[in-house]
């Protein structure tokens, strides 16, 4: 008898993507704590190594290869990613506050969000300056321009604000991407390189003495324009990429929380605890240490990841916490340009290619640390099975949440072909098309249900999927959303999480609801093995609704959302996805379509959503119920980004091999992973509807006005039921 799966009693959020979270969830990976919820929350899927920013810089490093990939690393430890940007923390209901989403639920939390090198009290600073920090936008800001002057586009004159080690080894980075042309400023009111040793501090200004560089001291900034910073002794700098690198700020919405801050910062003692709220840690560059004052380095954050994650643990499960003692120096080592880097600690200076090698071994190292993650083996099969469980599981691929979880066609038509036709007069039409549609006096009612085995283990996001998804019905008919009702099922947990979890659920269907015009009026709860949501939606026309049948031949087929969404989360499930893929995906999936369907119901002769069956089964669909064939243009249907590379990779959905096999026959098109995606199947896809082609053109660009990546992706003409692709 196998034992019940554990439930969950306590969350544990951790509030930002920095470097000592990223190895928390690394070795949370390796040896979580049964019964934590793990909740990452940052803004973007990804976030940035520093220890490489000036190889970036320097065109050493291609993006790419400082992204932290917050996706595989939440994957990896089992954690829910909540993609949003923290406004504050209530700390006597212990909920943090997520814009755009609402309140997320902590029993324990650890902060390691990054600063940023903002400068507010520089007029001109927000906007004609980059601030070296946050990373992820001055790298690709830098990414931009750097491109831009190796296309002759500019001419490379770069302004640095600030003289420390940041600023210095940047400004040196910079003049090397951009070749000896190039005039690289760096300006310092103090002393520059003040934290270095007199050895170090003499190499590197030496360095920038080089032709094409200068370092202006004794003259702050007073200003800075769009192409010039303007200094106190009247001095003007031309530049068109201007860097700022003086300044070390928080957040401000720290300021609110009542935790005990230094300079905005949050106080911490040796256990990396709050010292107002042993509830709350925090880690990186975010932390003061006011035991031991350190300056702002990667080098702290990355030690205090085994103490961190040890202590999190200690709280949340029992066990004694241990105490964090940072070094009194650490090894500095700079880029100097060249092939070359500076080391500096105890104010001992060294200078070399090996140096710069040496930096390169030690940051691809922790690189792969957090990218080469471990696969935890499943549990072995017992010695006897049934017949044909061995080959049902051939290939151990999982089971896709979404619509990629949902039944084959030839079994499901199998089954409802034996479902009775309709026999009240009321009933105006059952199974078959997109809804059941009811008479109501002058107006037609429509009515759909649709669940799924959710792809993520964040109750808010699978339910404003879900809900969007099962509006997809309503909207694909012409109807105006009415009334929805919730069917929830929520996995082993206590009686707090559940009630947060139901909370989270609710509260993302029903903005869903809100924003087209329904509401919400209810369901049903229940506990089961796995986060399982479903939504039963109506809606109402005014005439008769849109149908798959109706379409006409020279009609133009208009597809209103990207597809991709079954290969990019089938290979998320196995920690292949990139990141920035995912996050595409998950944006594509909680898109409404509110606004597309009400520009469709006054054009459509047909219309349809594209769901489980992909693309090319539902305009199938369509093409049986109106008689017609079909013409799609492969180059013109919109994908996901990533999508195709995950396919030619050879990642698909579990429903992919069911999808194509329905297409036998029926669809003559040229092989390859592009073709097919269009049997890819989508969850909370886009609408498909069959638009007079003179009316084509024009519906298109207003669709893209209200924000969809709308396309026209081919025609409808004469002939049997087929799909030609071309």
């Amino acid at each position: 008898m196998q034992n019940p799966p554990l439930p969950l009693t306590r969350d544990l959020v951790l509030i930002g993507g920095g470097h000592a979270h990223a190895l928390v969830l690394r070795m949370w990976g390796m040896k979580p704590l049964p019964g934590v919820r793990l909740t990452l929350i940052s803004p973007s899927a990804t976030a940035t190594y520093s220890g490489m920013l000036p190889g970036h810089v320097a065109g050493v490093y291609p993006r790419g290869a400082l992204a932290l990939d917050l996706v595989k690393l939440a994957r990896h430890a089992g954690a829910r990613l909540i993609i949003g940007r923290v406004s504050g923390i209530d700390r006597s209901l212990q909920q943090i506050e997520v814009e755009g989403r609402g309140r997320v639920a902590y029993d324990l939390a650890s902060i390691d969000i990054g600063i940023s090198a903002e400068m507010p009290a520089l007029p001109g600073f927000a906007s004609h300056a980059v601030p070296v920090k946050p990373l992820d936008a001055f790298a690709d800001r830098w990414q931009a321009y750097a491109e831009s002057v190796a296309a002759g586009q500019a001419l490379g004159r770069v302004v640095v604000i600030g003289g420390g080690v940041a600023g210095v080894e940047l400004a040196l980075a910079a003049h090397e991407r951009l070749g000896p042309k190039a005039e690289v400023t760096v300006i310092e009111a103090g002393t520059p390189l003040r934290a270095l040793g007199r050895g170090a501090r003499k190499r590197l200004c030496a360095r920038l003495a080089q032709p094409g560089m200068r370092l202006i001291l004794g003259a702050p900034v007073v200003r800075v324009a769009a192409h010039a910073v303007h200094l106190a002794d009247d001095r003007v700098i031309e530049a068109e990429f201007i860097l700022g690198s003086a300044a070390t700020r928080p957040q401000g919405w720290l300021a609110e929380t009542g935790l005990a801050l230094s300079a905005g910062f949050v106080e911490v003692g040796p256990t990396l605890q709050s010292r107002t709220d042993p509830l709350i840690f925090a880690a990186g560059d975010i932390a003061h240490m006011d035991f031991a004052p350190r300056p702002k380095a990667g080098v702290y954050a990355v030690r205090q990841a085994p103490v961190l994650f040890h202590n999190l643990q200690a709280v949340l499960g029992g066990g004694q916490m241990r105490a964090y003692a940072p070094q009194r120096d650490y090894l500095k080592l700079i880029f100097a340009g060249g092939g070359t880097a500076v080391a500096d600690k105890w104010h001992l200076p060294l200078h070399g290619r090996w140096l710069w090698r040496w930096k390169n071994r030690i940051d691809t190292a922790f690189m792969a640390k957090v990218h080469d993650l471990p696969r935890m083996a499943p549990p072995p099969l017992p010695a006897r099975l049934a017949h044909g469980v061995r080959e049902a599981l051939a290939g151990g691929k999982p089971l896709c949440g979404g619509c990629g979880g949902k039944m084959a066609h030839a079994p499901l038509a199998a089954a409802l072909a034996n479902l009775p036709a309709p026999g009240r007069a009321d009933v105006a039409a059952g199974a078959g098309d997109d809804a059941a549609v009811l008479r109501a006096g002058e107006e037609y009612q429509v009515i759909t249900t649709d669940h799924m085995r959710a792809f993520t283990p964040d109750p808010w996001l699978a339910a404003r999927i879900a809900a969007v998804h099962a509006l997809g019905d309503v909207w694909a008919m012409g109807a105006a959303p009415q009334a929805m009702l919730a069917q929830v099922t929520l996995p082993p947990m206590s009686e707090t999480l559940q009630a947060r979890s139901l909370t989270e659920v609710l509260a993302a269907a029903a903005a869903v609801c809100a924003e087209a015009g329904a509401d919400l009026v209810g369901g049903h709860t229940a506990s089961g093995a796995e986060l399982t949501l479903g939504f039963t939606a109506t809606g109402l026309c005014a005439g008769a609704p849109i149908r798959l049948a109706g379409a006409q031949p020279g009609d133009a087929l208009i597809l209103t959302k990207p597809i991709g969404t079954g290969v990019v989360l089938a290979a998320e499930m196995i920690g292949a996805a990139p990141g920035q893929a995912v996050a595409a995906a998950l944006a594509s999936m909680c898109r409404a379509q509110a606004a597309e369907a009400a520009l469709l119901a006054t054009v459509a002769r047909a219309m349809t959503d594209v769901t489980g069956f992909g693309l090319a089964g539902h305009l199938l669909a369509l093409l049986d119920a109106s008689g017609l064939a079909a013409r799609v243009d492969l180059a013109s249907v919109p994908l996901l980004p990533g999508a195709l590379a995950l396919a030619e990779a050879g990642h698909a959905s579990s429903l992919l091999p069911a999808n194509l096999a329905a297409l036998a026959g029926r669809m003559t098109a040229p092989p390859g992973a592009r073709t097919d995606l269009l049997a890819d199947p989508q969850t909370a896809g886009g609408l498909i509807a069959a638009v007079p082609a003179e009316l084509a053109e024009q519906t298109l660009l207003k669709l893209r006005a209200c924000g969809a990546g709308a396309a026209i992706i081919g025609s409808l003409g004469e002939g049997p039921p087929h799909l030609t692709v071309t």
